[in-house]
């Protein structure tokens, strides 16, 4: 019975656990609802349209994660100065997360201007109509070069409210996130079916109202941080200069390179595998699209564990309690996957009814049926590895996670898919689950090494970045 209490919190804890991961549940809940209106609403103007749509965002996913790496090396030390009240050094978190956002957002919007057909095209190769594979291929980029004029938009939003989270301010940017999609809905509605006099734009329709979105969300946060002073002592002064000192700026490099790396090539990997699996067919990429978009809907509760996780255990190591911090970690781990069992139920219940809202041919239905019970059949498995991985890297074991995730998919993962795909008569279906269980191996390594506890470290010191 002892054993069994050390993973059951008192009330303290999963009232803290709660305020952290409550606004980002309906912020991202929202945002994902949203995504999947959006969604069925460009699958309205015809499957083509729908395929070129999410072929972009799925790469527009490798910038998004590429930022989210490169802010979270910075925020790992962040979440520990706000863990000791350390307003400069999270001043020189920010500068550095200013500064890698505006040279990432160059990289991605001259990247996604030049080669969007090539890339656009890696993902049309399955067989199918040669007018419906080059119809998508115009939608997709038609759609990519409005998409690259938000990039920014969405960077500084991460610099922003990622800050803000590590400063325990959770709500801001959930009300910032809110705002931005229901202007994205409202957008998506006038402008891609023509309403209120606005010109039916159809897909890109749909990519102006995200850019618009993006520049409301950015507007909220950055107005409220810069006008609530008090409460956010790190943003004076922020702009002042891009001093940052030599030595915390090296740590920040140190720790923080794994985890963009990471990012960039995990991202990289599991649009690898996406395109191993187009070869199957062209009505796959539809299935995959309807499939990922529930998926992302259900896994907000898993990547809000893994913020809480990054913020209350930083923040107990940043404090020096290391039983703390082992303690709370426990915690979050049981609580995360027994909610991981019960999204997983919820998505298999759901999945036939999700997919008879969707405009595209019986096929395709009936093949994102099936990815959708693979997705919830995985779901603790998924939530067990995102669990592991925040546990790593709130003690700045960067390049371990670097090993454990995106070296795993791509020395395993995507050969695994190549394999199949390439050299073996297996339908899709086998080949998406086997590829899902795969990372059964990730959870008994990830479960080693946040067993062996090498993770529990205080990285700022005693009076570091003052």
């Amino acid at each position: 019975m002892t054993k069994v209490r050390k993973f059951i919190g008192d009330r303290a804890f999963y009232r803290r656990t709660i305020a952290v991961m409550l606004p980002i549940v309906i912020q991202n809940g929202i945002t994902q609802f949203v995504n999947l209106l959006d969604n069925i609403m460009v699958g309205q103007v015809g499957t083509e349209a729908m395929t070129g749509v999410s072929i972009t965002n799925q790469l527009i996913f490798v910038f998004n994660l590429c930022i989210f790496g490169a802010v979270s090396g910075a925020g790992i030390f962040g979440a520990q100065f706000a863990g000791k009240d350390d307003d400069e050094g999270m001043r020189y978190t920010f500068r550095f997360k200013v500064m890698i956002a505006a040279v990432i957002s160059a990289l991605g919007v001259t990247l996604f201007n030049v080669f969007r057909e090539p890339l656009i095209s890696l993902f049309l190769r399955g067989e199918g109509n040669a007018a419906d594979i080059a119809a998508a291929l115009e939608y997709g980029k038609q759609y990519c070069s409005i998409m690259s004029v938000g990039l920014p938009f969405f960077a500084f939003v991460q610099v922003y409210s990622s800050s803000l989270r590590e400063k325990g301010e959770t709500v801001v940017p959930m009300a910032a996130g809110v705002a931005a999609v229901l202007t994205n809905l409202v957008g998506n509605y006038v402008l891609i079916f023509g309403k209120f006099g606005a010109p039916a734009l159809g897909s890109e329709g749909a990519a102006i109202a995200t850019v618009i979105s993006r520049f409301v969300e950015l507007t909220i946060a950055a107005t409220w941080t810069h006008t609530h002073k008090e409460r956010n002592g790190f943003i004076a002064g922020a702009y002042r200069s891009l001093h940052i000192p030599r030595e915390l700026f090296g740590q920040i490099v140190k720790k923080g390179a794994p985890i963009l790396a990471n990012e960039a090539l995990w991202s990289a990997g599991t649009s690898m595998l996406v395109q191993c699996y187009s070869v199957c067919g062209y009505e796959v990429m539809s299935a995959m699209n309807i499939s990922q978009t529930i998926a992302r809907l259900f896994d907000i509760i898993t990547m809000a564990f893994g913020t809480a996780i990054s913020i209350i255990v930083g923040q107990a190591l940043g404090s020096g309690d290391m039983r703390l911090a082992r303690d709370v970690d426990n915690k979050l781990f049981a609580l995360a996957m027994t909610c991981s069992v019960v999204c997983g139920s919820m998505m298999a219940l759901f999945a036939p009814l999700i997919a008879r809202v969707y405009n595209v041919t019986d096929a395709v239905k009936t093949l994102a049926v099936s990815f959708i019970y693979i997705v919830a059949l995985a779901q603790p498995i998924r939530t067990f590895c995102n669990a592991c991985y925040f546990t790593l890297r709130s003690g700045g074991r960067t390049f371990i996670t670097f090993l454990f995730d995106s070296v795993f998919v791509w020395v395993v993962s995507v050969p695994l898919a190549f394999c199949l795909t390439r050299f073996t008569g297996l339908p899709i279906v086998p080949i998406y689950l086997s590829c899902q269980l795969i990372e059964l191996v990730k959870c008994v390594l990830g479960f080693v090494l946040v067993k062996k506890g090498s993770w529990m470290k205080n990285l700022i010191g005693a009076g570091e970045g003052s």
